[in-house]
């Protein structure tokens, strides 16, 4: 369910899966009608797609966005007998309010930055409620920070203000079926829509896997001080959390710092973990559904960089029916071509939204995936395409 990046990604995995008889998608895009049959019901429609459920005997429905999940649409299906990959709206709240996922940090002793009482620079101001990745506000001056608490305060939302934490960044997903996780591979990803960090915050400009610094013995930790905890505590609450539980970290002096938990898989961390993930992703996300997760999640050795490709007011307007050029001579080159924001306009391939294409090269290091990466770049194009050309860059100078 969904129609980004992250949900082509899924998608695309979940195709290659022995067990996959047929993948249906809701609503979908150009790319995923490539691997499965994409349907005109929107995520938000849970009658819809409970009645398509039932027509076409679904067996597993995994839901992309987390807007439906907040809103109960895991519930909904659950209660029907649909076997669903997403958490209840009561599970959800860990990422649909800010100030509710503080207070299970504090209850779960899980370490996270610290809640400020004022609005004083250097800091950090939250809108509590979903923002689709933008409603965060990083403010090292006063001019920062009367900024974003105007552009927060727009949004009609309660305001969090917390501590600002520096360090390096890392996303760490688990598959979780309500008592037990199994992490994924650990990515980064980057949110200011320039390169060097600068400019405002988007839903994400492009990500990478591995991250250096964070081996197998490192997620585990994480997994047991910061996962684990919010498991238990939910749980505990009568809401145990069945899907992905995404951990944004802050890697402090101090040691790790939770910024944020996200009810869903990342976007576009996805687009590169998927192709480093081995084994069956059907059955992982099946076995998390029904209760039954065991075992590990295997990961390759290669990695993977991948760059998004916005329109070019994003993140303040998307743009719409501009045609896109070069998606079969990127893929040509090895590339992996992910539809985030397209759509067909007779036969020709067009922009219809804020992030268009997501560009994923695979290769036996960073340097090799990113190389690969911006190849593919190079033989895309739409009226005022923009992307970052740093992603990945500062990782591979420190491994090379």
């Amino acid at each position: 369910m969904g129609s980004g990046g992250r949900e082509h990604a899924l998608a695309w995995k979940l195709a290659q899966s022995k067990d996959c008889e047929e993948l249906h998608a809701a609503p979908g895009n150009p790319g995923i009608a490539r691997v499965g049959h994409c349907h005109p019901v929107r995520a938000e429609d849970g009658e819809g797609l409970l009645a398509f459920c039932g027509e076409h005997e679904i067996d597993l429905v995994v839901v992309g966005p987390e807007a439906p999940l907040v809103a109960g649409l895991a519930d909904q299906l659950r209660h029907a007998g649909v076997a669903v990959f997403g958490p209840s709206a009561a599970a959800a709240q860990i990422e649909g309010s800010k100030l509710f996922a503080k207070e299970i940090m504090a209850s779960a002793g899980v370490p996270t930055a610290e809640r400020l009482l004022a609005a004083r620079p250097p800091c950090v101001v939250k809108v509590d409620g979903l923002a689709a990745g933008k409603g965060v506000f990083v403010c090292r001056t006063q001019a920062e920070l009367d900024a974003g608490l105007q552009a927060a305060g727009g949004r009609g939302d309660s305001l969090l203000i917390e501590e600002l934490l520096e360090g390096e960044e890392v996303s760490i997903f688990a598959v979780c079926d309500g008592r037990e996780a199994q992490p994924l591979a650990p990515a980064r990803d980057f949110k200011r829509v320039g390169d060097g960090d600068i400019g405002p915050n988007t839903g994400g400009m492009g990500a990478y896997s591995p991250v250096p610094t964070i081996g197998p013995a490192e997620v585990d930790e994480l997994l047991a001080t910061v996962h684990q905890p919010v498991l238990n505590e939910l749980a505990r609450r009568g809401s145990p959390f069945v899907g992905l539980l995404y951990a944004g970290l802050m890697l402090t002096d101090s040691g790790p710092r939770v910024l944020e938990f996200n009810c869903r898989f990342g976007d576009p961390e996805t687009q590169s973990i998927m192709p480093r993930l081995e084994g069956d992703l059907l059955e992982l996300l099946h076995a998390a559904a029904t209760g039954r997760l065991s075992g590990g999640v295997q990961t390759g050795h290669e990695s993977a960089v991948t760059v998004v490709l916005a329109a070019p007011d994003y993140p303040e307007r998307n743009d719409a029916g501009s045609p896109i050029d070069g998606v079969a001579e990127a893929e040509a080159t090895g590339a992996l071509v992910f539809h985030a924001g397209t759509a067909m306009r007779g036969d020709g391939l067009v922009t219809n939204g804020g992030r268009i294409l997501n560009i994923t090269g695979v290769g036996e290091d960073l340097a090799a995936a990113r190389a690969a990466s911006y190849e593919g770049v190079g033989r895309i194009s739409f009226a005022g395409m923009r992307c970052r050309t740093d992603i990945a860059a500062a990782a591979e100078a420190r491994v090379g």
